[in-house]
């Protein structure tokens, strides 16, 4: 398959991370560091009733992510194929993060759960809804071993 897609983003994030190297992989290890989404103006009407939920899944474009097929992640000493991890060098570079929603001002939507570098382009904004979105399971691969590293795990230049 040859297609393109072509996709517009609708915010920006603006965050205290400047650079990939040392910050938070996953929202739960960073659930007291704030940030904001700038949602761009041709975008506000899709704010209306946002402030009524506590979390929301940001579907963002890693802007300065590699694309790899095989990795060795934050959480491993050990490489993986890209689809068996959640690391940001992959194809397409779509970032998944499930944030807690703090306040709206007007265009603004300020949360804590910050895992994104500063300019992160921002693709969608969902509602997380915890009767839709979870599932208990106890399978989950590799990381059965590789979540007691999660405290302490910061990125580093393996995904450059």
């Amino acid at each position: 398959m040859t297609d393109t897609i072509t996709l517009r983003p609708i915010g920006i994030i603006h965050s205290p991370f400047q650079s990939t190297q040392g910050m938070p992989i996953q929202t739960v290890a960073a659930a007291d560091v704030e940030g904001e989404l700038e949602v761009f103006e041709e975008f506000a009407p899709g704010l209306r009733d946002i402030e009524g939920f506590e979390f929301l899944i940001l579907i963002t474009h890693l802007h300065q992510a590699v694309e790899k097929l095989e990795v060795v992640p934050f959480m491993d000493t050990v490489s993986h194929g890209v689809f068996a991890t959640r690391a940001p060098a992959r194809p397409n570079r779509l970032g998944l993060s499930i944030v807690q929603l703090v306040k709206v001002k007007g265009r603004i939507l300020c949360f804590r759960g910050n895992d994104m570098l500063d300019g992160t382009p921002v693709l969608d904004i969902k509602p997380y809804v915890p009767q839709l979105d979870v599932r208990s399971t106890e399978q989950v691969g590799w990381f059965g071993h590789g979540l007691q590293r999660l405290p302490g795990a910061v990125s580093d230049d393996r995904m450059s």
